[in-house]
């Protein structure tokens, strides 16, 4: 065993910050050389700490604004342009980033933090869940429509 520090978000491990024990080679050959972990040392404590620290200026602050921005993001659909051929078959896929910046200024959403529970691969209405605090999600509907 291999114990590390996060330095991204990594699914089903941690957080940025999170001082985790993995398996020496995922450490060796995944993490480490993909720069979404560091190895611990002893001097670490303040890489870790200034990680920490990130991490919660990123965050919204309070689960106030969270279930306000959970209101403003479930008030009205989120509409994304792609261009789609015949059947409704789209040329590509819709990704989080195009949804993130589809909200635009309803709220700051991290592209990270929206999770689809299939591809998006034609036009129609799809859901997403996006992460906004630890207690906080919002569910949020994807108008797909074609492009003009």
């Amino acid at each position: 065993m291999a114990k590390v520090i996060l330095t991204h978000e990594v699914s089903g491990l941690g957080i940025a910050g999170d001082v985790v024990d993995v398996k020496s080679g995922y450490a060796r050959n995944f993490l480490v050389p993909r720069k979404l972990a560091t190895p611990w040392t002893a001097g670490a404590e303040k890489q870790v700490e200034a990680l920490r620290k990130a991490r919660r200026a990123k965050e919204i602050a309070t689960i106030e604004g969270a279930q306000a921005a959970r209101d403003a993001l479930q008030a009205a659909p989120v509409t994304v342009e792609a261009k789609s051929g015949q059947g409704g078959r789209l040329f590509g896929a819709v990704t989080v980033a195009d949804i993130a910046a589809a909200i635009g200024d309803r709220a700051k959403v991290d592209k990270r933090r929206i999770h689809l529970a299939q591809p998006i691969k034609a036009l129609g209405e799809y859901q997403a869940s996006i992460s906004l605090h630890e207690d906080v999600t919002a569910t949020v509907t994807v108008k797909v429509v074609a492009a003009k």
